[in-house]
């Protein structure tokens, strides 16, 4: 290389110096997750960062906002920047399966997060929290805060979004066994917190006489809990999943019963960690498919709760 290239090189940041000689860039893991206008998927994004900067590496960080076309120009612009990794919370269980045997084929490893694909072999490894075992914990919380009967509304996720269906089972197979717990509504709210805002208008017009709401995250938990307070409805009990800074200053105030912890921050970061140790080993020495179990949060241990961590 010429002295006059390998400046230009080094002035566009393809080439570092050291006192060791002339090195390679710091290798690209690329971080891609939905909106960051949801805190859970901000922490995400935040904690892998993080992660992979204290680790050496350069990142990128870009948001696909639920859209699989979008997720697929992404990860071309992974591709075509060489990343090393990509850490992903995808766009779809099935609709992502390509993008990600895409990235696979260029010999750039994906490490899921939060969602599942539905597909082996084809991600380096899927993080997830036991939604299902979260789930149980936010129902049992919500059937003990009704005392075990009354009218509640449930409120879904996206569809497309196998969590979406996972905690909604999780939520049934507690709240089914006591008899006196009716379900007079259940409606997706597709993760939005001003969905769910309207959709909790209209039940609550239809349905008056309720006691609880149950939502699938705790965007839309706060979204009903809004609905509730413009409607002067402040008895109605309401139970989130997710473990936000907005729902944990909620159950403080006595407004929301509880939600459910999954750890996003630290998914992410143990994420980056198995792409460094794959980077480095070609393998990351676990099975591809990894489940974290969730933690209740409710009045006795809400102050603990900060960005999707417990602090103590």
């Amino acid at each position: 290389m010429k002295l006059s290239t390998l400046f230009a090189a080094v002035a566009l940041g393809a080439l570092t110096i050291s006192s060791m000689g002339v090195r390679a860039a710091e290798p690209l893991i690329v971080i891609i997750t939905p909106s960051h206008d949801n805190p859970f998927f901000a922490a995400e994004a935040k904690g892998a960062e993080a992660r992979a900067t204290e680790l050496g590496y350069a990142t990128k960080v870009y948001s696909h906002d639920d859209d699989a076309n979008k997720q697929n120009e992404l990860i071309d612009v992974a591709i075509a920047s060489k990343a090393a990794a990509i850490v992903l919370d995808n766009a779809g269980a099935d609709a992502s399966v390509a993008a990600v045997q895409k990235a696979k084929d260029a010999g750039i490893p994906s490490f899921l997060i939060d969602r599942e694909i539905n597909a082996k072999g084809v991600a380096a490894v899927q993080i997830v929290s036991n939604n299902y075992q979260g789930a149980t914990l936010g129902a049992e919380a919500f059937v003990a805060a009704l005392g075990e009967k009354g009218n509640y509304v449930e409120l879904l996720g996206k569809e497309s979004d196998t969590n979406a269906g996972i905690r909604s089972k999780g939520y049934h197979d507690v709240i089914d066994q006591y008899p006196d717990m009716k379900m007079v509504a259940q409606q997706s709210a597709n993760w939005s917190q001003t969905e769910a805002y309207s959709k909790m208008e209209s039940i609550l017009q239809a349905n008056p006489d309720i006691q609880g709401v149950i939502a699938g995250n705790d965007t839309m938990a706060m979204g009903a809990l809004a609905a509730l307070e413009a409607a002067g409805r402040k008895d109605v009990k309401v139970v989130g999943f997710d473990g936000s800074n907005d729902v944990r200053d909620a159950i403080l105030a006595g407004k929301i019963v509880a939600t459910v912890l999954q750890p996003a921050y630290r998914q992410a970061q143990y994420a980056v960690e198995l792409a460094d140790k794959y980077i480095k080993t070609g393998s990351t020495g676990v099975d591809e498919k990894i489940s974290m179990d969730c933690v209740l949060v409710d009045a006795a241990n809400a102050a603990s709760l900060e960005t999707f961590q417990m602090k103590n």
